[in-house]
């Protein structure tokens, strides 16, 4: 962890610092709410390699991350874009084909393996999933557990519940917990010292990032201390976790952003469209990706009539009279 100092740095730096070949992290957000879009990019662009990938339900980030050849395996419960993907496209394609090594969890299992990571305990116990496939099927081999010793030397374990009185409950499925190498994510607000405010739903973003051995925060704005201090109540993520601190506006983009912005439904169905072949997969990242040096010149790129129609309205949050169809 840096000093009581600011830690606010470039998305270039941020991601050179910490994002390494084989590296695990996570990202955070939901289906096609508050991906670290920003970072995605940057990321890719950093050509980085066989990344172990934690996501809970995410949608547009761990889709461009797999389809731009970064990922070599992934433990999720779901990938989903909404109605524009009901599951990812190149996801899907990567897993179909057996490019990439999954394991899959519930949603609430996710949560708790985060969780876990964040409490320093080993593993945590549900009852979720029990009597379903996700307990039965296990998608990394022996092999692949024994090279990587970041990995868990099983997915799950149920046990006997010792507590007799729980008649009802006979058995528990302990989840191991995550510790990423690194996450991101993305908020509305946050200082120069990494408290940060998430505002609406956060999903497991808070659980992530007191998991992860290091987390670099991307945000819609960068306020002064004092005003983080006004509420303190709602700032979720304590800056003592945060290891850099990076204001990228419309850092989520295309995806929403509670209260700044709505999802880009026109993005999201021209790379629905592009995603179904590997060659307008290819060219789609090349002019959304890397042509564009900063994430900056991608909105530049889409211009601000698209922008000013995906506006958050201020009493609802989200764009009321955004086409979504």
């Amino acid at each position: 962890m840096k000093g009581n100092g600011s830690k606010v740095t470039s998305l270039k730096e941020a991601v050179r610092s910490f994002i390494f070949d084989r590296a695990h992290i996570s990202i955070g957000g939901f289906t096609v709410n508050r991906n670290p879009m920003a970072a995605v990019h940057e990321i890719i662009r950093s050509k980085v390699r066989d990344l172990h990938l934690y996501v809970h339900s995410n949608g547009q980030g761990v889709d461009e991350l797999i389809g731009a050849g970064c990922v070599k395996s992934v433990e999720i419960a779901y990938g989903a874009n909404g109605r524009f993907a009901p599951t990812c496209v190149r996801f899907r394609k990567a897993v179909e084909q057996r490019q990439i090594g999954i394991e899959d969890y519930t949603n609430y299992q996710m949560t708790l393996r985060f969780l876990a990571g964040a409490m320093g305990l080993p593993f945590l116990p549900c009852r979720s999933a029990l009597g379903t496939d996700i307990v039965e099927t296990w998608g990394f081999s022996e092999q692949s557990r024994v090279n990587d010793p970041k990995l868990p030397d099983k997915k799950l374990d149920i046990l006997d519940n010792p507590f007799g009185q729980w008649a009802d409950a006979s058995k528990v499925v302990l989840v191991p917990a995550i510790n990423p190498d690194v996450s991101f994510i993305h908020v509305q607000e946050a200082d120069s010292q990494g408290t940060c405010k998430i505002m609406g739903l956060s999903f497991a973003d808070v659980e992530q990032a007191k998991a992860s051995k290091r987390l670099v925060i991307t945000c819609e704005r960068l306020v002064d201390t004092e005003t983080m201090r006004n509420h303190p109540e709602q700032n979720q993520i304590p800056g003592i976790y945060v290891d850099a601190v990076v204001e990228v506006p419309y850092g989520a983009y295309p995806t929403a952003c509670y209260r700044c912005y709505d999802y880009d439904p026109v993005y999201l169905h021209e790379y629905y469209r592009d995603a179904q072949e590997d060659a307008k997969n290819d060219q789609n990242r090349q002019r959304y990706v890397y042509d564009v040096e900063k994430h900056q010149d991608l909105l530049d790129l889409v211009g601000p009539e698209r922008l000013e129609g995906i506006a958050a309205d201020p009493e609802t949050g989200y764009a009321v009279n955004l086409q979504r169809v």
